[in-house]
């Protein structure tokens, strides 16, 4: 989930809770419509292994029950939140969600993310829900189109179906939805040009169709989103041609993401607009110099890399920012000494940079140690030298790739700590300390010896 999305997530909650008046708790049981369309919920699970529906037990105050809120005066039940564990293997629960959960009349908010097992075409029976202003099923395995006609839901605010396998066009009937401020089909199987329909939601800030497989260009109706548009994600796609120029006029855009298409053509020069920028990722398309001059003020992401740019140096908006967390500027034609970049950064949690691909020269220890909690750092296929003796393997780095350099010393027992490491093809010497990783990772270091390489000859 995307940062500016788990912001609005909390920004719906409030907005939800204002609904609420004169609330109170009370001790009388749970509305008897509430308590058997959850229960009939229940009894639709076939796994549950962590027990997150333990307590929805009849004859108990389902306003009480884990994932439920009951927040008005007539104690009904107005929002579901069910949260899996995605980092648990068995954190999540199995099965199919049931129809009769429409009993539950006074929904305003469904939130079923990351439950991975949940089976099933659209629930339709969301239909039945006058109140609904909420609805996400965010990483799941539900499947098949969705329904042509969603005018019985005109008063979401947010439709988040994230994460699943629905496929076929993106239906027209979306239109109706004239209320939504955010609309999340990524990482879906949705395929055909994205729908030229944009022009009906007056009120849309976040728009995200990553992760599927549409073609065709971006279609012009999305110029009218601006001024208040935000977050505007199409990456992982098959789009091609040319980035318009209307994006350019969206002054409040926060996240750009277009990487991993086909697009081709130089950035409007009018981009330079965009000052409000915070992530901003064009990597993997076809898109050519020159680079317009930009003048970002806190960039946070950033990625340009592998298409056709010859930068030259890291942009001065980029070493001037105190908020970048993430910085790939891989085969960007960056030519300069690693020793001579002085940023301004002020270093976050799980700082990644990747130059890898480039023409820089010289050590990259000052700037990596300097990296307090570096998470990942790729400088692959480029003129560095420098004895890996005095690069930090510091407790947050997990991914390092320093294949096809010139440097030098021995392999420190310290890449124990690593997920991921590659130090192919340089000038390392000695034998290999004990660790997980394959020969690849060692291979083309004329004096690197033992496991998994060959033994070390004895003298």
């Amino acid at each position: 989930m995307t940062p500016s999305y788990a912001m609005f997530l909390a920004f719906a909650s409030l907005l939800i809770l204002a609904y609420c008046n004169d609330c109170y708790v009370s001790a009388a049981t749970c509305h008897p419509d509430d308590e058997s369309g959850l229960l009939a919920f229940k009894s639709g699970i076939t796994e549950d292994p962590l027990g997150l529906l333990s307590n929805w037990k009849p004859g108990t105050d389902c306003c009480f029950w884990s994932g439920i809120d009951c927040i008005d005066n007539r104690r009904r039940v107005r929002f579901i939140s069910l949260y899996g564990q995605p980092d648990n293997p068995k954190g999540y629960l199995s099965g199919t969600i049931s129809p009769l959960l429409s009993k539950v009349r006074n929904l305003r908010s469904i939130q079923f993310i990351d439950l991975r097992n949940m089976t099933g075409s659209f629930p339709r029976f969301v239909y039945n829900l006058p109140n609904l202003i909420f609805f996400s099923i965010e990483n799941s395995k539900l499947s098949g189109p969705l329904p042509a006609d969603f005018g019985p839901l005109s008063n979401l605010y947010s439709l988040n179906l994230k994460g699943n396998r629905f496929s076929g066009s993106i239906p027209d009937g979306l239109r109706k939805l004239k209320e939504l401020t955010a609309l999340h089909l990524g990482e879906n199987r949705f395929s055909g040009e994205i729908p030229n329909f944009w022009d009906s939601f007056p009120k849309l800030v976040y728009l995200q169709l990553q992760h599927n497989k549409l073609s065709g260009g971006i279609p012009t109706s999305i110029a009218s989103l601006a001024p208040n548009f935000q977050n505007l994600e199409l990456n992982n796609n098959q789009l091609s041609g040319k980035i318009p120029e209307f994006i350019s006029n969206f002054k409040g855009l926060h996240t750009l993401d277009l990487s991993s298409n086909m697009f081709t053509g130089v950035l409007p020069k009018n981009f330079k607009n965009l000052t409000g920028l915070r992530n901003l990722k064009l990597a993997r398309n076809k898109l050519v110099d020159p680079f317009p001059a930009l003048a970002i003020d806190r960039i946070v992401s950033l990625d340009l890399s592998y298409n056709k740019f010859k930068l030259g140096k890291i942009p001065e908006w980029v070493v001037s920012s105190d908020a970048v967390e993430s910085l790939k500027l891989a085969g960007c034609g960056i030519k300069m000494r690693l020793d001579d970049l002085k940023p301004s950064w002020t270093y976050y949690i799980k700082f990644n940079i990747d130059l890898s691909d480039n023409e820089i020269s010289g050590s990259a220890v000052n700037l990596a140690n300097g990296i307090e909690d570096l998470e990942g750092f790729w400088m692959s296929g480029n003129r560095l030298k420098f004895n890996l003796s005095d690069f930090k393997m510091r407790e947050s780095l997990k991914y390092l790739d320093l294949s096809r350099n010139q440097v030098f010393g021995s392999v420190p027992e310290s890449i124990v700590g690593l997920e991921k490491l590659n130090l192919s093809y340089n000038r390392l010497c000695g034998k290999i300390p004990a660790s997980k990783f394959p020969a690849s990772a060692f291979k083309g270091n004329a004096c690197l010896c033992g496991s998994p390489l060959p033994a070390c000859r004895r003298l």
